[in-house]
């Protein structure tokens, strides 16, 4: 913990630490609580709380260690703290609530234009201010090019660097977040697709005897949440309007299910009319992506029968729930609860369709 810079806490805060809880969801901040015994002559109570070592805006870095490979959980700072006095021994608790360091980019409205500079080239452009706290740029171009022309519209922004980047997130399809480490200190800020291709985690098993590593899964099929978007653009030449054609969400959404499911609902989108053909193009291939998963799974394990941390914003397997829901899934979201003598992932995963795509799951 520390200002910017951190340091290791000293012993007697980590024998007074009672839980942390650190959830982190894909294209949305990341949080933390951690409750501490907060004892009459203890250390926290008698210097360090007095002193500010746990007031807003202190840096916080979890790390753990899993079969000897130390991993950064979170990266963030303290913005609550909450004392709970009790008549009761050993009761007496601090509770101190933080986010990630995207908080940084959410204090401060601000008032800049981009002339000329691509949606990806002004959200590296914003992310460079930060590079005070380890935050490395991970910026992707965008699907569809949106090539600037100055002189028909200069782009500005009236509100946070965080508002900002997740509206031009948004309007591509594309999700932003910090990826704490490798080593603490070090951050990843990604502006891109989500990651659905490349290496798998460890799979999930269920309903599979002693081999189980999950305990329970459950699945849910929405058949409402997809839809297909419908977008006009006027062509300011001739002033003739044109429905745009339905884009392929393959290259947002590689698939993972082998039976498609079908859109139920049909949305207009609003005020593409007037952009730029390629920003009409790119809204309308965003909203398609982002409504196409209608598979839901949410469940929980012991990290330490699994023997490995399950990592959210990538893909996992699962095996044991069926030929309908066996599969590669996107891990959407985890909540680490960590305690003395205990570790478990509560965990959310999502998919665009049923039946797995390959006939084994590894690894």
């Amino acid at each position: 913990m520390g200002p910017k810079l951190t340091r290791p806490v000293p012993a007697e805060v980590m024998e007074a630490l009672l839980s942390a809880q650190i959830t982190v969801t894909a294209g949305e901040r990341s949080g933390f609580q951690m409750a501490f015994d907060l004892s009459k002559r203890g250390l926290i109570q008698r210097n360090l709380l007095p002193e500010g070592f746990f007031d807003p805006k202190t840096r916080v870095i979890v790390s753990v260690s899993v079969r000897g490979t130390p991993q950064v959980l979170f990266d963030g700072v303290i913005v609550r703290q909450e004392v709970g006095a009790s008549n009761q021994p050993g009761q007496t608790t601090l509770t101190v609530t933080g986010e990630d360091l995207t908080l940084l980019m959410d204090l401060e409205e601000r008032t800049d234009r981009y002339p000329n500079l691509a949606p990806s080239r002004r959200v590296h452009a914003i992310l460079g201010r930060y590079r005070d706290y380890g935050i490395q740029p991970d910026v992707k171009d965008e699907q569809i090019l949106q090539p600037p022309h100055e002189q028909l519209r200069v782009h500005y922004q009236s509100s946070t660097d965080l508002q900002y980047v997740n509206e031009l997130a948004q309007g591509n399809g594309y999700a932003f977040y910090l990826e704490p480490g490798p080593t603490p200190g070090q951050s990843s800020a990604y502006w891109g697709p989500e990651v659905r291709l490349g290496t798998r985690q460890h799979a999930l098993n269920v309903n599979m005897g002693p081999n189980s590593t999950v305990d329970q899964l459950t699945f849910a099929y929405d058949g409402t949440a997809r839809e297909e978007p419908q977008a006009r653009w006027q062509d300011p030449a001739n002033r003739q309007t044109t429905l745009l054609g339905q884009p392929s969400i393959s290259p947002l959404r590689p698939p993972l299910g082998r039976r498609p499911t079908p859109a139920l609902k049909r949305r207009t989108l609003t005020g593409t009319a007037k952009q730029q053909i390629q920003q009409a193009q790119a809204e309308l291939l965003a909203r398609a992506a982002t409504s196409a998963d209608v598979i839901t799974g949410s469940g929980s394990l012991d990290v330490t029968r699994h023997g490995y941390l399950l990592h959210p914003r990538s893909l996992v397997g699962v095996r044991g729930s069926g030929a309908m829901y066996d599969g590669d899934y996107y891990v959407k979201s985890v909540t680490h609860t960590l305690r003395p003598g205990s570790f478990t992932q509560n965990f959310t995963l999502s998919r665009e369709g049923l039946v797995a795509r390959g006939d084994t799951v590894r690894p």
